[in-house]
């Protein structure tokens, strides 16, 4: 197999609040641990908006050579999954296995790359308390009777990775879960370790009594489990900066006496849909489900895909209806092309093309690593369609551009480009 490219691609870092070089930590795969669902009404387009972006990310690393471990956990206990089991009369595995059924399915027909590993948190629990155990041990933590506090104050560093000013924590923490007035607390914005079950709740044993843990202690103990005490990325949608992510690097940091765990934070925009953001409080949510039934795959992944994913996302209809003429314009054009290799090589960009249709593929490539701008990358590909389906160029010429288009599209950015019926 052909030696992996250069590595050139530059990641926003929420932490460091700029566009960085992506440096491997060894000689590993990378590590990639994206935050993934709460089972209990799934799939919605904020979903799919942010783990298409991490796909592409994948795709576009593999793409390269570089092998990528992904980790994208289950978070199959904890407050608001309970809680809605509760309202529905549901046991909350039978529903959390329901809806996680449903999102690989939805997923699984937008062409995403499974991850490596996707851990539920009921089956790491052990691994929790392992994890809050040096937290205490460190002064990072604190009991009060069976609830165990993760102890902001007792990190000089807590709010160096979102940024969000100290005034504004408490509010913040407050609408995105926080309980402020759980007693014992000795500031309110300290996040739950480990809780008592209600007696409806499932319990586990630990030093501190038989209880649950908290949501944050769940990614940091899964992600330093199947991706080592120090990786490269860590994802998930601008609202779990603060105060998930926040508290996850105190935690992960505390436990293992490393820093930084994790080199680059990265989030995407969040989705917005009849002027108000996407979420079920509002009640505004777009399931891809029902997308799926009016829209081609291919169709909804590009309009996704090709909206940058650090930014804020409006979705209508129209986007879908555009994507679809392009997608049916790209796959003419990617027809125009012998039939790809079964086997295709680490990169396409081996592939002797001419020089025009060259200048095109590393345009393409050099966007890619410009924090995955996949909207001039969709740009590049349209200026391909053209020379593959120009009637003033030689056949040459034109099947370079189809294989180029048909070898970006399919393999970075995930489309099928299925011929239409």
């Amino acid at each position: 197999m052909p030696p992996p490219r250069q590595l050139n691609l530059r990641l926003y870092d929420t932490r460091r609040a700029g566009v960085l070089p992506l440096e491997p930590i060894g000689d590993g795969p990378l590590g990639l641990y994206v935050c993934g669902i709460t089972p209990y009404d799934t799939t919605h387009l904020g979903h799919a908006f942010t783990y298409l972006a991490f796909d592409v990310l994948h795709r576009y690393l593999e793409y390269l050579g570089h092998p990528v471990r992904y980790v994208q956990n289950l978070t199959d206990v904890d407050d608001d999954m309970l809680r809605h089991a509760r309202d529905q009369g549901q046991d909350y595995l039978a529903m959390g296995r329901l809806h996680t059924d449903r999102f690989l399915a939805d997923m699984a027909a937008l062409n995403w790359l499974a991850p490596s590993a996707y851990p539920r948190a009921t089956e790491h629990i052990p691994h929790m308390v392992a994890m809050i155990e040096p937290l205490l041990a460190a002064g990072l933590a604190y009991r009060a009777g069976q609830h165990v506090f993760l102890s902001v104050a007792a990190d000089p560093a807590f709010g160096s990775l979102a940024h969000v000013p100290a005034a504004d924590r408490l509010a913040l923490a407050n609408e995105r879960g926080n309980d402020p007035d759980l007693p014992g607390k000795r500031d309110p914005l300290d996040p739950v370790l480990w809780q008592p079950s209600l007696p409806d709740e499932p319990a586990w044993p630990s030093p501190w009594g038989d209880g649950r843990p908290g949501w944050h202690i769940e990614c940091s103990a899964m992600s330093v489990t199947h991706l080592g005490p120090r990786f490269e990325i860590h994802g998930g949608g601008r609202d779990l900066a603060f105060p998930h992510h926040e508290a996850e690097r105190t935690q992960s940091e505390g436990s293992t006496g490393l820093r930084p765990v994790v080199r680059h934070w990265v989030h995407t925009g969040m989705v917005h849909y009849a002027d108000e953001k996407m979420s079920k409080s509002v009640g505004n949510l777009v399931m891809v489900r029902d997308l799926l039934e009016r829209w081609p795959a291919d169709a909804i992944r590009l309009a996704l895909t090709r909206h940058h994913y650090r930014a804020d996302l409006t979705w209508t209809d129209g986007l879908a209806a555009e994507a679809q003429l392009t997608v049916q314009r790209w796959a003419q054009a990617a027809a125009v092309a012998p039939a790809a290799p079964a086997t295709p090589t680490v990169m396409g960009d081996r592939m002797p093309v001419p020089e025009g249709v060259a200048a095109l593929r590393d345009s393409a490539l050099a966007a890619l690593d410009d924090d995955l701008d996949t909207p001039r990358v969709v740009t590049t590909l349209d200026q391909l369609a053209v020379l593959a389906l120009g009637s003033d160029r030689g056949p040459a010429d034109q099947e370079a551009a189809g294989a180029v288009l048909r070898d970006l599209a399919t393999r970075i950015l995930g489309l099928r480009l299925e011929p239409a019926a």
